[in-house]
């Protein structure tokens, strides 16, 4: 006999299983920020005294951060495609989030170049397999009698996400700096064992739909269905150029805070801590955003979906801008506070609503009906070609005699002004979608 339920009960109240899946997303994404936020401190000055191995250039931790972040953004497609025709999205997540746990371990266990290198690649395919599996498994806790309550449990999920990030990265450098790299790298580890007991303990409180087999490839196939997928694909290719840059606040812009002056109201802070910036600001932008800002945009342009990401583009373009005339500050000896990065997170994370939030939203939406995990990850996939354009671009930027071609804010310069490209390139390929009015709705 079946123990699990397999059909949303009729009900108005908020499903049995939320909570559970809001524990493992809080407890998940403190495991994945806290550990990623400091991988290129630990590269670039940990890895000698804790192994004897010498430590990665500055370079190369860029580039083998950005690889990483882009392996954890190709896995979904792969974990959507294994939920979907094969397991279901409960069975698909225990599985990988043990693969997840089993590269903490090995980080805690055996931080050399070696255990790195394993740890981040277990890391990368449960993390990113899950990605869009938790989601796409909390709407399907719902039924027509509770749907109108779906909003709010996907309000608890972006909160969780974002407490849970912005407590790590408080938290990990400093268990870095003043303990140890087992210890920094074991929390987040002992964290995701508990996103994968909390989702295990929620087993017969969640609603299991049965994973679609053969139809999820007769879907594919559909004319229509591929029509609108490469329809947001051609969109997103944009998108990748504007994660290009944003993946930085974990690389180049960690490895600039070092450079800085980090004394804020008398109190110094590492610089790994300033990535808490992040999603302290969507968690008060966000809200603000709807409510105030888009309605008054609104009243002068229309605020629709390409709009939006136009806008984002361009704040990318002016945080990088303030990114890269701080550099220019440094390289000249002077002695500048990281309340000026601050700034920059602040016009960055502004960006990031505008162009992720609303690439979320679109890629749900305009989704065929029974792809929906599938065109998310499409999205997802983009994060992943971006960060693939900036670790291809750090890797080239040094020579094998370990001389860098772009250094200082000539490095920033560079995304800067790519950034500009790629926004006056989108505006008329915009254009195109100017008869599409479901795409283009606010």
């Amino acid at each position: 006999m079946n123990k699990y339920l397999d059909t949303p009960l009729k009900t108005k109240k908020i499903p049995k299983g939320i909570p559970y899946i809001i524990a493992n997303e809080a407890a998940e994404r403190f495991s994945f920020y806290g550990m990623k936020g400091i991988l290129v401190i630990y590269m670039t000055q940990y890895l000698f005294l804790t192994t004897g191995e010498s430590n990665i250039s500055e370079q190369s931790a860029k580039a083998y951060f950005h690889l990483f972040t882009s392996a954890v953004y190709f896995f979904p497609i792969f974990g959507a495609l294994i939920s979907d025709i094969f397991f279901g999205k409960y069975k698909t997540i225990i599985a990988l989030s043990l693969i997840y746990c089993l590269g903490h371990l090995v980080l805690s266990i055996d931080p050399s170049i070696l255990g790195l290198s394993l740890g981040l690649i277990f890391i990368s395919m449960g993390s990113g397999g899950i990605k869009p599996c938790v989601s796409a498994h909390l709407g399907d806790q719902f039924s027509k009698t509770n749907s109108n309550l779906i909003g709010k449990a996907y309000s608890w999920f972006y909160i969780a996400i974002n407490l849970g990030a912005f407590t790590s990265t408080l938290i990990t450098p400093y268990l870095l700096k003043y303990y140890s790299p087992s210890i920094a790298f074991g929390v987040p580890g002992i964290f995701m064992v508990l996103a994968t007991l909390f989702f295990w303990a929620g087993r017969y409180r969640f609603i299991h739909i049965k994973p679609q087999g053969k139809g999820t490839f007769l879907e594919l196939k559909k004319s229509k269905n591929i029509k609108i997928i490469l329809k947001l694909f051609s969109i997103f290719i944009f998108v990748s150029f504007f994660w290009c840059l944003f993946d930085q606040t974990g690389s180049s812009w960690i490895l600039q805070a070092e450079k800085m002056d980090r004394e804020i109201f008398g109190f110094e802070i590492l610089s790994g801590q300033i990535l808490s910036a992040n999603p302290i600001m969507i968690l008060i932008f966000t809200p603000l955003f709807f409510k105030y800002l888009y309605p008054k945009l609104n009243s002068y342009i229309n605020l629709n979906s390409v709009n939006k990401i136009i806008i984002g583009f361009f704040l990318t373009f002016l945080s990088f801008a303030l990114i890269t005339i701080i550099q220019y500050w440094i390289d000249l000896g002077k002695e500048v506070n990281v309340s000026w990065q601050l700034l920059a997170y602040a016009i960055l994370t502004s960006g990031e609503i505008f162009v992720s939030i609303t690439c979320l939203e679109i890629s749900y939406t305009q989704a065929p009906k029974k792809l929906k995990s599938i065109t998310v990850s499409i999205f997802l996939l983009s994060i992943a070609i971006g960060n693939i354009y900036t670790s291809l671009i750090n890797f080239y930027n040094e020579r094998e005699d370990g001389s860098v071609i772009l250094t200082g804010y000539n490095y920033f310069l560079l995304f800067t002004l790519m950034m500009l490209v790629v926004t006056f390139l989108f505006i008329p390929f915009a254009k195109k979608f100017a008869n599409e009015k479901v795409l283009l709705q606010g």
